[in-house]
């Protein structure tokens, strides 16, 4: 849907627009859930085939889903107050 289009179907009704860049990872939360994965995967040693890596994925995504203050961490970022 293009900017225009969007921006129509806004007007006039009670919805607040929110203009987010194009590319912009410092102001992606998942940036810095990749990031996260990608520092522990690598800090064990080498998977040595895509089930491993897998599993190693999964690991630290289950030990994340323990830990909600390194998950609200993530949304820390001042311009992620629209998402709260």
């Amino acid at each position: 849907m293009s900017h225009g289009v969007a921006l129509r179907m806004c007007l006039g009704r009670e919805m607040e627009v929110f203009y987010l860049p194009a590319y912009s990872p410092d102001l992606n939360p998942d940036e810095d859930l990749n990031g996260d994965v990608k520092q522990a995967v690598t800090a064990k040693p080498l998977a040595r085939s895509k089930g491993q890596l897998k599993q190693a994925v999964v690991n630290h995504m289950r030990s994340l889903s323990r830990r909600p203050e390194r998950i609200r961490s993530f949304f820390r970022h001042p311009q992620f107050r629209y998402a709260a």
